[in-house]
Order: structure tokens, then C-alpha cells, then sequence
């Protein structure tokens, strides 16, 4: 019995361990499939309006805002909204506004609440300011170069086609927590998706880029069908794809600030995290343990 217990043990540990190695392996052959960006055919350029919601602000708020405002696309507008006048997201985008005279960079301050979400809360309270069919929803911690509007937009004139996604890749400041938080993101999060996209899944949407038609958002019932969703992006997916169309995982990866003050917030982070995938997916949550044998070597977001 003893013997029969224990070659149970071995073999489920050999089990285990083939099914992580596999796993990285997969993962590892996703994250160089997307080591080169494809190059960009130049199409038609719809103005776009892109929808920034903002809650205070972090010292890299300006930087990472102000690299949506420096886009190399013909005609763009942003949009930037908060609940409250005196938060201090408020001067950043006062400042870019002096430094863009020429650019068509709007504010909406509205502290009107719509659902449980304050994130959508916002985005329905700045829509009646976005002045273009195409829009690029984005959240505020993030960072792209000069052709991001390009390239994310570039597909949304498929008529099939109903998000545009981007993975992303964290960038930590220089304490601990943060790069605990960014090494989360880089060596476990996206190398999941990368390999769930190479199994052929596009049910992953994150809030770092959702392009969307006007037309596509209002056919699902507007930023109101997801005002109480727990996760409002990942469900702006499946609604687009209910009615038929395509989700588009981008070969654009963007860059998400980390902001980690202690250990508290670190776990507290990711707990949410979890919990969320938990919720959206439980069998992919029940298997993930399979996921931690990748390596610091696997980064989804290496090359640019």
C-alpha cells in the first residue's frame, strides 16, 4: 500500500511538473511570436477621440498622459474627465493644454454617478464631449509611443472587427512592491494571455486600450450595460462579441505604471486580481497553478 501511495505521489509530481514545463515552453513560443511588430500599412485615419478617465494624479501622470497627446495621427481629439474639480489630475492636463495649444484636449468634470462603477461613471459623464466616431479608450497609468493611434485603430476599420485590445507590460518604480506587482503583470499575467491567444482565445480585453466604433458601443447598449459590471472591460468584450464580432488582440504593447507604496497594497492588488479571474473564469483560476513555472526570461512585452 505504502508503495502503490507513493508512485501515486511521484507520478501526479511528474504530472504536474510536465504540465508546467509544457506550459512554458507554449509560453515562451507566444512571447517570441510577438517579438516583432508587424509593419504598419498606412490606411485610411478616422478622427479618433480618446477617452481618458482620470483620479488623481502619480509623478508619472504627466509623462504618461502627455504621450497620448504627442501622437503622430492626423486628427485626434482628448478627452480627459474627473469627479471632482480639485483633483489634482486636473493641473496635469492644464499643463498639457498649454503645451498642445494646437490640439483638441477637453475636460469634463462631473461628479455624477451612474452605477456602481466610477470608472464608467466618468466615461458616460465625458461621451457627450467626444467629437469623432472612433474611440480609444484608455486607462491613466499608461504610457504609448507616437504610432500607438495608428496601429490600434487601424483594425476597427474591418467591419467585423469590435474592440481593439493591447497587452501590456509593467514598469516599476525602484521599490520592492513595485517590482513584485510588475513582475506579476510581466512573468505570469500576460504570458497567460499570450498563450491563451495562441490556443486561438480572444477573450481577453484590458482596460490599458479598448478601441471602439460609436456605432458598435451603442448597438450594446452604451458604457451603461457595463455601469455595474465588476469588470467593465472584459464584459465591453463580451458584449461586442455576442452581436458577432471579433475581438482584436494587437501586436502594440503598451506600458502600465506600477504603483505598489507597501506591501499591503501589493497583496490587497492582487487579491482583487485573482478574485476577478476567479469570477470571469473559474477553471482557468482552478489550473493557473500550472502558470508559475515561467521564468524572468519570459516577457511578453520584450521587444517593442
Amino acid at each position: 500500500m505504502k508503495d502503490a501511495t507513493f508512485s501515486l505521489i511521484a507520478w501526479s509530481g511528474f504530472a504536474l511538473t510536465a504540465g508546467s514545463l509544457v506550459y512554458t515552453i507554449l509560453a515562451l513560443l507566444a512571447a517570441r511570436g510577438r517579438s516583432r511588430r508587424t509593419a504598419l500599412v498606412r490606411h485610411a485615419s478616422p478622427p479618433v477621440t480618446v477617452l481618458k478617465p482620470l483620479c488623481g494624479a502619480e509623478p508619472e501622470t504627466y509623462e504618461y498622459l502627455r504621450s497620448f497627446c504627442d501622437q503622430d495621427y492626423p486628427t485626434f481629439q482628448v478627452v480627459f474627465g474627473v469627479a471632482d474639480a480639485a483633483d489634482p489630475a486636473v493641473r496635469v492636463v492644464e499643463r498639457l493644454q498649454a503645451e498642445f495649444p494646437h490640439r483638441s484636449l477637453d475636460i469634463v468634470v462631473n461628479r455624477r454617478q451612474h452605477g456602481s462603477s466610477r470608472k464608467v461613471s466618468n466615461l458616460i459623464n465625458m461621451l457627450p464631449a467626444a467629437k469623432h466616431e472612433f474611440f480609444v479608450i484608455s486607462d491613466s497609468d499608461v504610457r504609448v509611443e507616437r504610432d500607438y493611434l495608428a496601429r490600434v485603430v487601424a483594425p476597427l476599420l474591418e467591419p467585423d472587427v469590435g474592440v481593439v485590445t493591447c497587452p501590456y507590460q509593467g514598469i516599476q518604480r525602484s521599490d520592492l512592491w513595485s517590482l513584485l506587482g510588475a513582475q506579476f503583470i510581466n512573468e505570469w499575467f500576460i504570458p497567460s494571455v499570450r498563450v491563451a491567444a495562441l490556443g486561438g482565445s480572444r477573450s481577453f480585453v484590458s482596460g490599458s486600450t479598448i478601441a471602439i466604433r460609436r456605432e458598435v458601443l451603442a448597438r450594446i447598449g452604451g458604457f451603461t450595460a457595463i455601469a455595474n459590471q465588476l469588470a467593465d472591460d472584459y464584459r465591453l468584450g463580451e458584449l461586442t462579441r455576442s452581436i458577432g464580432l471579433r475581438t482584436v488582440l494587437s501586436d502594440v504593447v503598451v506600458d502600465t505604471s506600477v504603483v505598489e507604496g507597501s506591501f499591503a497594497e501589493l497583496v490587497r492588488h492582487e487579491l482583487r486580481w485573482l478574485r476577478t479571474i476567479r469570477t470571469l473564469s473559474p477553471w482557468g483560476y482552478c489550473l493557473s497553478f500550472i502558470t508559475f513555472g515561467v521564468e524572468e526570461g519570459i516577457r511578453c512585452g520584450a521587444a517593442r
